[in-house]
């Protein structure tokens, strides 16, 4: 009986003696492992807590974790497994030149406006391989993630059109828009130069833009 009341009596004790686990506190590697290295959203998380958003906010701040931007949870939605491409520093002389040449062509081909997709405009085979080279060798692009559009004159058959840019740049054809159709201005160089029609190629990824723009600026 005496065995039994110590036994209860050290039970106690040692209930009493072990701290007490508050079930609102998120502990702020859980938080950091969930937001920023799975990603998780406010709103996933909460889920998982079974709590408000407004109290994962709170936790964001109160550890200091930066929020992610709307733009960029937008971005991280669309690239669930991380960013489709990776940074190749160039290692001898011809990787430099192509790597000088890219960022050439964008500079003066390429769209710097808004926040959108890299994209650049010519009617230049040639230059349209080697820009799609650049984005291959120095950011590891996948080909077939990169999209084309056309514009031509209606003097010009939209199928060998296709059939051409197709051809030209090894790409697969359910990789163009739809191609666009210009009236015909009369005679001309510009015409003469768009005998193929006028191609875009695209790859969208509003990051790699930035990081190509930023690049540009740096150069003296």
């Amino acid at each position: 009986m005496i065995s039994r009341c110590i036994f209860g009596i050290l039970s106690s004790v040692k209930r009493l003696s072990l701290p007490k686990r508050n079930k609102n506190i998120i502990l702020k590697e859980v938080l950091f492992d969930f937001y920023v290295k799975k990603k998780y959203s406010t709103s996933k998380i909460s889920g998982i807590f079974n709590c408000s958003e407004n109290k994962i906010n709170y936790w964001l701040k109160k550890y200091s974790i930066q929020k992610r931007t709307i733009s960029d949870a937008i971005y991280e939605l669309r690239n669930p497994n991380g960013d489709p491409f990776s940074i190749k520093e160039p290692k001898n002389l011809e990787q430099g030149i192509l790597f000088g040449l890219g960022l050439g062509l964008y500079w003066g081909e390429g769209l710097k406006r808004g926040k959108g997709a890299v994209r650049l405009t010519n009617t230049d085979p040639k230059l349209i391989k080697k820009f799609i080279e650049f984005l291959e060798k120095v950011f590891t692009i996948d080909r077939n993630k990169l999209r084309f559009s056309i514009q031509i004159f209606q003097d010009l058959s939209s199928k060998e059109v296709l059939q051409y840019w197709s051809k030209e740049l090894g790409v697969k054809k359910s990789q163009f828009y739809k191609i666009i159709v210009s009236k015909v201005r009369g005679k001309g160089t510009y015409k003469y130069k768009s005998e193929h029609g006028v191609i875009i190629v695209c790859f969208n990824n509003m990051k790699l833009k930035r990081i190509i723009l930023n690049m540009i600026e740096k150069v003296d």
